[in-house]
């Protein structure tokens, strides 16, 4: 007797394949790019850098030595030299970038808070609310941000936290906006109509139908004024605007190393450098973010 050989399944009989979600999607796409890995991985060393410094850092940052100032890169005791009081360069750079990531970062969390909630206000109410918000924001926009944060800050008075308020006040008109033409945009979909038709009231539909459309948009924007941020908060602290001494913060760092830049070049620029190299890695960083978070892709 022959055997018999089983029927295959018919294809409706297959288990289906679970679909993937959204961020599931990103987050390969972000895996996929080596820009992407190479940006976090750079922000991943700065970042455990400075939160573990007390702990990593070879020296005191405050601890001064006359004798010993200025020393150049690969000094015995001194790996990155020292700088014109004699403190250890690396220590102070480690300790530093807890002041400069907490001032490039902080004015956009709270520019990101403050301005969706705005944005959304002034989108879904729309008409002279719409207006009196937007006409009053476009006042921020006729300065350039430098010159506005500078102007706020020096108004303020010079300090870290005045640095923060001025910092913010500079990123919350640009996230407002963004979060405006969102909400514009969600508000007049059928959906939203038909939510509201049914009764829901105006706080349900923003938090249920529209504030999940608007957070992707400005989440992809604010991720970009990081590296604004870094930037605008070192010149604040190298203008004398913000951290003040004898606080290591970069910004500051490279203001006190100008005298050093003749005598000890490569010492005088490696606040500059962690300045620069930082800002480049956010950059890159929010360019792939916004390329993976593309839903036309």
């Amino acid at each position: 007797m022959s055997a018999t050989l089983p029927l295959p399944l018919p294809a409706a009989a297959a288990p289906a394949q679970p679909s993937r979600s959204y961020w599931t999607v990103v987050w390969r796409q972000l895996r996929r790019d080596p820009m992407a890995m190479a940006s976090a991985a750079v922000l991943l060393l700065i970042v455990g850098a400075a939160v573990f410094a007390p702990w990593l850092a070879p020296a005191d940052p405050y601890k001064a030595s006359m004798i010993k100032r200025l020393l150049p890169i690969g000094s015995p005791g001194f790996l990155l030299g020292t700088d014109e009081l004699g403190r250890d360069l690396l220590s102070r750079l480690m300790h530093g970038g807890c002041l400069s990531l907490l001032m490039g970062v902080v004015p956009v969390l709270a520019a990101f808070g403050i301005g969706t909630t705005i944005g959304l206000l002034a989108g879904y109410v729309g008409g002279r609310v719409n207006m009196a918000i937007m006409r009053v924001l476009d006042i921020f926009y006729a300065f350039p941000s430098v010159l506005l944060a500078v102007a706020i800050s020096g108004a303020l008075g010079p300090g870290m936290s005045n640095s923060l308020i001025a910092l913010t006040l500079v990123f919350v008109p640009q996230v407002v906006r963004v979060a405006e033409s969102v909400t514009t945009q969600v508000r007049q979909l059928d959906y939203i109509e038909a939510a509201r038709m049914s009764g829901a009231g105006a706080f349900s539909i923003i938090r249920t139908h529209v504030l999940g459309n608007v957070l992707g948009p400005v989440f992809v924007y604010a991720t970009g004024l990081l590296s604004v941020s870094m930037i605008l908060a070192s010149g604040l602290s190298f203008l004398g605007l913000g951290v003040k001494p004898p606080e290591p913060e970069w910004g500051l760092m490279l203001n006190t190393l100008r005298s050093a830049i003749y005598s000890n070049p490569w010492v005088a620029a490696l606040p500059g450098v962690l300045i620069f190299v930082t800002s480049i890695a956010f950059n890159l960083l929010a360019d792939s973010v916004r390329s993976a978070m593309d839903i036309r892709k």
